[in-house]
């Protein structure tokens, strides 16, 4: 049978009146088992009067609990304790299957390992990296930095080194953004960027994506929301394998213009994509943080990426960093510097594009060729628009092939699949013959 505990019992077990200082020790007494699960919390009414503070303060408290999925609301049944212990996890990516042997998996968007560059030589070089061993937070290894200046699309004050693209991701959104503070994105976007918002506790605000990039007017509409900032691929977007024109870029660039958002530019897929580099940082500098990563390009375990930005900005991301790593290591930035003035490891990425844009291209046509339209593009993956999600997963679960639904990607309502096609050298009419048979749903 469910406990109940009343205001006044509340108001004596509460110190701290501020909003997180509700949630905390609110959550301590979960935790401690004076709240066991399933116990009813008094109405916020007459917990905040008991309080003596405003029902809107409890609110905000009782609303971080739930993101925890610590407490649930119930409607008019009113609220109560869900769970005793929280431990935050991406809720997209720890959805993704494990499939076995039997699966023709196509949901993880990674590199074809096969087309990936050896780092024998340039991990041995890595060994011998400056100051190496050294506590020093140093942000980024002057060898890497010299290399990557060489082709960054602008000249920035500051550079910054980071344990891969979603690490320089997480650890801004988290120096930058403040709990439910607003954030636009494009929509669709990377399942573990919206993750990181989701556990920032941020105000998501989708900008639809055509052909060419985000929308002119869903980004003009996101801005009347007074997003801190605005998160975009710049390049070649991971998920639909589209560009962002030039036009387009300078149209968002118009758009920004007279604002105080952040621009986070995002640049997942790296060199794998045939446009050129492109970034706002040549126009707002200050506000402006350009990430690249080398996981797609030069291997995931080498864990790299680089950001610049406004030294003002590097310096509170960095300062984030410092509660953690501090800096990340000079064995791996040295190696990637190697990597970046190797010809050979060039002509390796010319070769994996070339198959890259190969393989997805051959499932575009054989899709076509069965009625099913898609847009050619770049990158590891296809977004192919179907008319059923629930639909379109059964029937390919049922021949043996894993793909990802769209919702995963979308703040909005989806209709699309996103097939990963970096690995599909093989199966490619079985993977299109299913693909045409779940894609209409009558």
């Amino acid at each position: 049978m469910s406990e109940t505990r009343d205001a006044n019992w509340f108001a004596e077990k509460l110190n701290d009146r501020s909003i997180r200082g509700i949630a905390l020790e609110t959550s301590a007494l979960i935790r401690a088992g004076a709240l066991p699960v399933g116990t009813k919390l008094p109405p916020i009414r007459d917990l905040a009067f008991a309080l003596g503070i405003s029902p809107a303060t409890l609110s905000e408290a009782w609303s971080e609990l739930r993101r925890q999925k610590i407490i649930s609301g119930r409607g008019r049944n009113g609220t109560w304790v869900s769970g005793d212990r929280f431990i935050s996890q991406p809720a997209r990516l720890a959805s993704a299957g494990h499939y076995g042997d039997h699966v023709l998996d196509l949901t993880s968007a990674g590199p074809d390992v096969r087309l990936l560059p050896k780092l024998e030589t340039a991990m041995a070089h890595g060994a011998s990296a400056e100051n190496l061993n050294s506590y020093e937070r140093s942000r980024i290894l002057p060898e890497l930095e010299t290399a990557v200046r060489k082709t960054w699309p602008y000249e920035p004050e500051a550079f910054l080194a980071t344990n891969g693209g979603y690490n320089a991701v997480y650890t801004l959104v988290n120096a930058l953004v403040m709990p439910g503070a607003a954030v636009a994105i494009e929509d669709p976007t990377g399942m573990r960027l919206l993750d990181i918002l989701e556990d920032r506790g941020a105000r998501i605000i989708p900008v639809k994506c055509d052909e060419e990039g985000p929308l002119p007017s869903s980004l003009e509409e996101a801005l009347r929301y007074r997003p801190v900032a605005f998160i975009f691929q710049p390049r070649l977007h991971s998920v639909t394998g589209q560009s962002v024109s030039a036009a387009r870029m300078a149209r968002i660039a118009e758009i920004l213009r007279d604002r105080d958002t952040l621009i986070v530019e995002d640049d997942g897929v790296g060199d794998i994509s045939t446009a050129p580099r492109h970034s706002l940082g040549r126009i707002y500098p200050d506000r402006v943080i350009h990430i690249l990563s080398y996981s797609k390009t030069h291997g995931p375990d080498l864990r790299l990426a680089v950001l610049s930005s406004s030294r003002a900005i590097v310096d509170q991301i960095q300062s984030y960093r410092s509660f953690s790593s501090g800096w990340t290591s000079r064995i791996l930035q040295s190696a990637v510097a190697w990597l970046l003035r190797d010809p050979t490891t060039e002509a390796c990425l010319d070769h994996a594009r070339s198959i890259y844009r190969e393989r997805r291209a051959g499932l575009i046509d054989a899709l076509a060729e069965r009625g099913v339209p898609a847009q050619h593009g770049g990158g590891l993956c296809a977004w192919i628009p179907i008319s059923s999600e629930p639909f379109a997963m059964v029937t390919l679960a049922a021949r043996g092939i894993a793909v990802s639904p769209g919702a995963k990607f979308s703040i909005l309502p989806s209709s699309h699949l996103r097939v990963v096609t970096a690995t599909l050298s093989e199966r490619l009419e079985e993977v299109a013959d299913a693909i045409a048979l779940a894609a209409v749903h009558t």
